[in-house]
């Protein structure tokens, strides 16, 4: 499985945009083939500030998401509204610490 991270830090005037097209977009990306999990995270301090967190079957998954036209559209509308660089990170999950 690869999780990915994405941190976007948005203008200000923008994050109601942003958010109405995630909305938008979210059950499209969630139900891409590999999709496993789909999370939406604002910083509670800087509220300008949010990460995705997915979930995909295999770097493969993650890669013909990106390089389809539902994440092209997407991403083109999201990164005009940016305030800054984002960062991603893309992780192999390991294992799970029960309680």
């Amino acid at each position: 499985m690869i999780i990915r991270i994405v941190r976007m830090a948005f203008q200000p005037e923008k994050v109601e945009d942003f958010l109405q097209n995630f909305e938008l977009h979210k059950k499209s990306i969630r139900n891409f083939p590999g999709c496993q999990h789909l999370e939406l995270w604002q910083d509670p301090n800087q509220k300008n500030i949010f990460l995705t967190h997915s979930q995909w079957e295999s770097e493969a998954h993650l890669n013909q998401y990106r390089d389809s036209e539902l994440f092209k559209s997407v991403w083109k509308f999201t990164k005009a509204l940016f305030q800054d660089k984002p960062m991603a990170f893309s992780s192999i999950f390991l294992q799970e610490v029960e309680k």
